[in-house]
């Protein structure tokens, strides 16, 4: 092995099938580019001959989610860290290289080069098996509520078609008795021939809260439509399969919220996250996941831009103070702080009055509680240092 090639860097390009790696040296020259199969033995076989090129190999890639998930838990097990070069920076630096072209070797061979120019990009820590876990759950809670909201709006619209009346009556997102209703009855004339005595039994037999008043509004709608629209009984089969499907969404959504709040118990600083007002169940959940290591973060500024809660300046010559919104940053981290912060405002308390402290001084509603999200983050990255739960009094400070 010769001196020049003391150290290297890898780029990795990664996909679902496949990843594509290019190795370049301290000059920028291409020292090896390959195609990889997804597969463990194609990566640990990559793997060996870049290790083999130098001392140190610096290793970037261009995806931290579940394509490269296999491939940095080789590494993560062979003592090698990767850095996250995000897809926009490799876009951009496309630019920066002669030619036009757009490849898999072209896109590692940036990665490579942008990793071997700059130094200041995050390192892919692969998750703890309790985030990893809670990753997974968030991930797969979303898509279901999704999933969810998709439903619930076909519903909607079928049922338009056939009866207008009885789909402006409920608010299907969150009455699970009209949805109950709706796995049995979905037409004005099938409504009418029930009545509203054995229609509350039915209701009742289900365990639908308010049967009465639900079976009341329904007789109401049917009262006020006479005629049958085309398509009325395949829409009414629609509507009844449409209202099971959410119904029993429901259900698994229940059992996964579940599994989430006691699957963060787990966590060693769950009593401290659990204790600052507003921070929900879920919120928790994607509060361990969205933030990673905590111990990465020096200050509790670098939570609130990791966060996005930290305006960047534009200045430009005479123009100073131009204070624009960040362009990057965790959407999930700052999605945790705004919905906890916005959660916090409903009760008395000291977020509470900050939020209005900053309404009387002029802010719209989104600036304030931006405010108050930048503030939460500084509470508690401070509770997470001294390792103590939130208290509305704070802390006396002890003389030395």
């Amino acid at each position: 092995m010769s001196e020049g090639r003391a150290r290297v860097w890898a780029g990795i390009d990664a996909g679902k099938g496949h990843h594509w790696a290019a190795a370049v040296d301290e000059t920028g020259a291409t020292l090896w580019s390959k195609k990889i199969d997804n597969d463990e033995s194609a990566i640990l076989s990559a793997l060996g001959e870049i290790l083999q090129l130098a001392e140190e190999v610096h290793w970037a890639v261009d995806i931290s989610g579940t394509s490269s998930a296999l491939l940095l838990a080789l590494l993560a097990a062979h003592g090698q860290q990767a850095v996250y070069v995000p897809g926009r920076t490799v876009n951009r630096m496309s630019g920066a290289y002669r030619g036009e072209a757009k490849t898999d070797a072209r896109d590692a061979y940036v990665i490579a080069e942008t990793a071997r120019q700059r130094r200041d990009f995050a390192v892919i820590d692969v998750p703890a098996q309790l985030a990893a876990d809670l990753s997974l759950l968030t991930s797969h809670r979303s898509d279901l509520v999704a999933d969810r909201v998709r439903l619930i709006n076909r519903l909607r619209d079928v049922l338009t078609g056939i009866f207008p009346a009885l789909e402006r009556a409920f608010d299907y997102s969150s009455h699970k008795g009209a949805l109950v209703l709706l796995t049995g009855y979905q037409t004005p004339a099938a409504l009418r021939r029930r009545g509203r005595a054995r229609l509350t039994a039915w209701l009742a037999n289900r365990r639908v809260r308010g049967a009465d008043t639900v079976a009341a509004t329904a007789l109401e709608a049917a009262q006020a439509q006479h005629t049958a629209l085309p398509g009325e009984d395949v829409a009414a089969q629609i509507v009844a399969d449409l209202a099971a499907q959410i119904l029993a969404l429901d259900d698994r959504l229940k059992r996964i919220d579940k599994q989430i709040r006691e699957m963060f118990r787990d966590h060693p600083q769950a009593e401290i996250i659990e204790s600052l007002p507003g921070m929900g169940p879920i919120l928790r959940a994607e509060f361990v996941v969205s933030a990673g290591d905590l111990s990465a973060y020096i200050d509790a500024g670098h939570l609130a831009s990791a966060a996005g809660l930290v305006p960047v300046p534009r200045d430009s010559g005479r123009r100073t103070g131009n204070l624009h919104r960040p362009k990057r940053y965790s959407r999930r981290l700052r999605r945790v702080f705004y919905m906890s912060a916005q959660t916090s405002i409903i009760r008395e308390g000291p977020n509470r009055d900050f939020y209005l402290k900053k309404r009387a001084e002029g802010c719209k509603h989104v600036q304030a509680v931006i405010a108050l999200a930048r503030r939460r983050a500084s509470v508690l990255w401070a509770l997470l240092r001294d390792g103590r739960v939130f208290t509305s009094a704070p802390p006396v400070t002890q003389a030395a």
